[in-house]
């Protein structure tokens, strides 16, 4: 099982570091051998005097079986033109590895209830599933510009139906295997992309009979998913909804640092947290690794179609958090939090022994 590690910049390399941990414990307790090379990408990579994405890292990436990566960037860098910033070596990466659904699931878990923002009895038992669709929209649309002087900038939104359809099947195929809900976010009242999404989206749904297709608007949506998120299970929509939306439902799980991805499409799965690489945090051992660990589940699942060890994992986490256990990030005032390789360690022994 060949995996290549993407720790990056920030807390990246603390967080894939426990994740890496875990997986070894997977290996030894199912009698599973992964293979793991580590390349440069983003602010590392260019500190090594190399490209955000160095064409070796993309394709080290390309041959793998499974890409696990921390997180990228470092504002010493922001300074860079557009072609040469770390967020374009990240978007250059999902499209060399042909990503177009990004799974990104939240749940509650019962021991975070005092945590989370939110009255328990709204968000008890909730988990749901955002899928965003990744290489399309504003992200990768052109024309772009912005004008030397500042006073001018433009951004392209555009979609096809094939777009559409390939992350709609994604939805609705693995909402089969949940509740057979899917909600679409679209703002088709005003948008002509978010129209054809919609129209594409509907006659999508004709195919899966079985599985319950809503629609909503963005606006709606965000307000919604605040007030009663147990009622959704699988969630569709666009890149930058996406991006948006799924940081909305960190709130709802108890913190950013505890939801998961995978990015899926033709070729290898990209698997990271959704968290970005919060260099004022790096080095301090701090950093909450539960989304780097929990996507080190969906890679086992989705990239091994190991269904028993990604559950293990899973349990594993739950099994830390009823214990008591807390980062720094999810921690109430006064209460007593772990450092991030404790937080590994911690999960990575209940693999082993659960």
């Amino acid at each position: 099982m060949n995996i290549v590690l993407l720790p990056g910049d920030g807390v990246g390399p603390e967080v894939v570091a426990a994740g890496v941990e875990v997986l070894t414990a997977v290996g030894k307790r199912f009698g599973r051998t992964f293979s793991t090379t580590t390349h440069p990408i983003g602010a590392s990579a260019l500190r090594a005097g190399k490209k955000a994405l160095p064409p070796e890292t993309l394709a080290a990436c390309q041959k793998a079986e499974a890409v696990l990566l921390g997180a990228v960037g470092d504002p010493a860098f922001d300074h860079l033109p557009r072609a040469e910033k770390i967020e374009t070596g990240l978007l250059a990466l999902r499209k060399g590895l042909g990503v177009y659904a990004n799974l990104r699931p939240a749940k509650v878990f019962p021991a975070l209830h005092a945590v989370v923002p939110f009255k328990p009895e709204r968000v008890a038992g909730a988990d749901l599933l955002i899928v965003r669709e990744l290489l399309g929209g504003l992200y990768f649309g052109e024309p772009r510009e912005l004008a030397s002087d500042g006073s001018y900038g433009m951004n392209t939104m555009a979609y096809t139906p094939a777009e559409v359809e390939r992350v709609g099947k994604y939805a609705f195929d693995i909402a089969r295997a949940r509740k057979r809900k899917v909600l679409s976010v679209d703002k088709a009242n005003v948008l002509e992309t978010s129209q054809l999404w919609r129209a594409t989206m509907t006659k999508l749904g004709q195919q899966y009979p079985d599985v319950a297709l809503e629609h909503q608007y963005v606006d709606a949506f965000a307000m919604n998913l605040a007030i009663d998120p147990r009622r959704y299970d699988v969630v569709v929509t666009e890149n930058l909804f996406g991006d948006i939306l799924s940081d909305e439902a960190g709130a709802i799980a108890g913190s950013l640092g505890m939801l998961p991805s995978a990015s899926l499409g033709d070729g290898p799965g990209l698997y990271e947290p959704i968290h970005g690489s919060a260099p004022t945090l790096a080095g301090k051992n701090v950093a909450n690794p539960i989304g780097t660990i929990g996507s080190v589940a969906l890679m086992l699942r989705h990239a091994f179609k190991a269904e028993t060890e990604a559950k293990a994992v899973e349990a594993a986490i739950e099994s830390a958090l009823d214990a008591g256990l807390r980062t720094a990030d999810i921690a109430l005032p006064g209460e007593a939090s772990i450092s991030c390789s404790a937080m590994g360690q911690a999960v990575a022994e209940r693999v082993q022994r659960a």
